[in-house]
């Protein structure tokens, strides 16, 4: 990922490089917003510092690309805490990037510890979260957490992804507003998630994909959905890749700091 990073600082630009008025006012007024109290940071931020010096041990059960800093199945909450979930920062991100979208249902594939799914949550708190999660352990500990921030809109949903994914949007054929792709750190299961939602799409739909500078596959997916001729306006953070259908702007790619 270092070589990679300094590429990513080689080639992105900031809002002097921004042609669109579109992606401009989103990277300067939500992406790069300098204030930002919700009132909601406090008790997650909270709730983060406890994760983080939890000795409590749980089993694994990674159905993904595996950890790069825990090959044991046997992890401590705090271990969990500290590689798994998303820094503050992209949960404020996150949190804003709704807050601005207003979508009407929102998708998580990944839910580990359940922080980013409260960022997401807490920011459209009549909206309904559907939020994924393949390791039973995990899912439990999750599902605590929402009861006790009082997120009720969020639905938790256990199993391997690979067939609840699909079985949940026959079923349900909700239409996806807003996606977070954090499941699957390879390059099969990404593309395959992220085809299996587009048939949900509307045109202000917004997924966003984690870690797309993980591993060459996970790159190897990021190009992929970038060149799929129903996505026109992706923008690359490094840590995490935006993604747009909408038909009224021009495909571009962006690579802007953050």
């Amino acid at each position: 990922m270092i070589a990679a990073y300094f590429r990513y600082l080689f080639h992105s630009g900031n809002e002097h490089s921004i042609h669109s008025p579109f992606v401009f006012d989103l990277y300067t007024q939500v992406i790069k917003a300098k204030k930002d109290r919700n009132p909601d940071y406090r008790s997650l931020k909270s709730l983060r510092k406890e994760l983080l010096k939890s000795d409590q041990q749980i089993e694994i059960l990674d159905l993904g690309a595996g950890s790069r800093i825990n090959k044991s199945n046997l992890r401590k909450v705090k271990t969990i805490a500290k590689n798994a979930e998303k820094p503050e920062k992209f949960g404020k991100l996150f949190n804003r990037l709704i807050r601005r979208f207003q979508p009407a249902t929102m998708l998580e594939l990944g839910t580990s510890l359940g922080l980013t799914t409260l960022y997401m949550s807490k920011a459209a708190p009549e909206s309904r979260m559907f939020t994924f999660e393949g390791c039973p352990e995990t899912a439990k500990l999750a599902s605590q957490h929402f009861s006790r921030m009082n997120a009720d809109n969020i639905e938790i949903i256990t199993g391997n992804i690979d067939s609840t994914l699909p079985g949940f949007l026959a079923r349900t054929n909700t239409k996806l507003d807003f996606a977070y792709f954090d499941a699957n750190h390879r390059f099969e299961p990404t593309v395959r998630y992220f085809e299996t939602c587009l048939p949900y799409i509307q045109n202000e739909s917004v997924f966003i994909f984690d870690d797309i500078y993980w591993s060459p596959e996970m790159t190897r997916a990021w190009e992929y959905i970038k060149a799929h001729p129903q996505v026109t306006i992706t923008i690359d953070l490094f840590w995490i890749g935006l993604v747009f259908f909408r038909k009224e702007q021009v495909k571009e790619n962006f690579i802007l700091r953050f």
